[in-house]
């Protein structure tokens, strides 16, 4: 079975010119579903999603989408999606200052950014924090690789 015939979900990030980039979101039996997406410097913030949710067993935005809930920018507050939003938030600030924390002071924010935020705190470990940024890391790769109007799909 192709990778596409095995996964429910196929994410099209598609490079754009100006402030945004753009995810199309296709699902069986559902209307694709847009979302813009701020450039910020690194991988769109949706594909650190992916890099997290294709890691870690829980039910983020993405898992949430593929359930069959409508991808937007607000949605309702779950424990679950809301550990996974923090650690999506370390992963990203990770990025953004050159992405060589150590894995434990990665788990270390990540349990104050959701002591902070009153979530639980997924149960994710040095070797965890590690598969996730090299996920992240062969994103950027191929991200970067990407010309504007190119796109990246992802299967989840």
């Amino acid at each position: 079975m192709s990778e596409a015939g095995a996964r429910a979900m196929r994410l099209i990030f598609t490079k754009g010119s100006g402030k945004y980039d753009l995810l199309e979101i296709t699902r069986a039996g559902s209307a694709p579903q847009r979302i813009e997406c701020p450039k910020q410097g690194i991988i769109p913030h949706d594909m650190v999603h992916y890099a997290v949710e294709s890691t870690v067993a829980a039910r983020g935005f993405l898992r949430r989408v593929e359930g069959g809930e409508s991808a937007g920018f607000r949605m309702d507050a779950k424990a679950d999606s809301d550990a996974v939003e923090r650690l999506v938030e370390v992963f990203q600030g990770d990025a953004w200052s050159g992405g060589t924390s150590s894995a434990d002071d990665m788990l270390g924010m990540y349990r104050v950014t959701c002591a902070a935020r009153d979530c639980p705190v997924l149960p994710v470990d040095a070797a965890t924090i590690l598969a996730v940024r090299d996920t992240i890391k062969r994103l950027g790769g191929e991200w970067d690789a990407i010309a504007v109007g190119g796109s990246l799909e992802l299967f989840l």
